[in-house]
């Protein structure tokens, strides 16, 4: 039993230790493909088309987007004036984005500005 329980730690370890890199290069990769394909209409978290729909966190609060799930269901589908990014990034670009997002969002969009 002991074995396996510092089997478990040590494998925990290894797993878990990369977390943070790998979410912030996902992070990384999501400013670039939000500059690219977001920032006309986004840029600094705001929303030129529809200026009450901002990325702001209290704005995503409020209409029920600030998780990872929803931002990434309206990045793929489009809503209103927003376009469908589903044949223009892959998953993974649309997860990076999403994250970029919601972490600027609760950062306060402060690089942006």
């Amino acid at each position: 039993m002991k074995v396996f329980s510092t089997l478990f730690i040590i494998l925990n370890i290894i797993c878990f230790s990369n977390y943070s890199s790998v979410l912030a290069a996902s992070i990384e990769e999501g400013e670039k493909i939000f500059t690219a394909n977001c920032a006309a209409c986004h840029a600094g978290g705001n929303n030129l088309i529809m200026p009450d729909k901002t990325l702001k966190i209290e704005a995503l609060d409020a209409y029920g987007m600030s998780n990872i799930e929803a931002i990434t269901t309206q990045v793929t589908n489009g809503k209103n004036a927003m376009p469908s990014f589903k044949g223009r990034l892959n998953n993974e670009d649309i997860d990076n984005v999403a994250n970029y997002v919601l972490s600027q969002s609760k950062a306060g969009w402060l690089d942006e500005d």
